[in-house]
């Protein structure tokens, strides 16, 4: 489970029990323009609980985005409102993606097999 900001001390199950009354896994995005060039990326994954808001958490890439995205021709200008967009409305809901990993099996060296 490590990567996964917010997560840490949790088992499965107790994220498991967190999914079922509404948290969910999230990135946000961001962009940074370099004159001609501009690349749109995605953070981490944030495990966000029921009833978290994730507004602190997209604070950073939503600024680093009105800062540095906007001076790349043409697509500064269009990914810029996008990834605000996306962040401001709770970020990327990821939480299908995840799961499938977060529930197979892991290799447990103390098992011996």
């Amino acid at each position: 489970m490590a990567g996964i900001f917010g997560m840490e001390g949790l088992s499965t199950v107790q994220v498991q029990e967190e999914l079922d009354r509404g948290g969910k896994f999230v990135v946000f995005e961001y962009c940074v323009s370099f004159f001609l060039t501009t690349k749109r990326r995605c953070s981490d994954v944030y495990f966000v609980r029921a009833g978290q808001g994730t507004f602190g958490l997209s604070l950073g890439y939503t600024l680093l985005t009105l800062f540095l995205g906007w001076w790349g021709l043409p697509w500064g200008i269009i990914y810029t409102p996008r990834c605000v967009a996306t962040n401001l409305s709770g970020g990327k809901d990821v939480t299908d993606q995840v799961m499938p990993s977060l529930l197979a099996p892991r290799y447990d060296p103390q098992l011996d097999y």
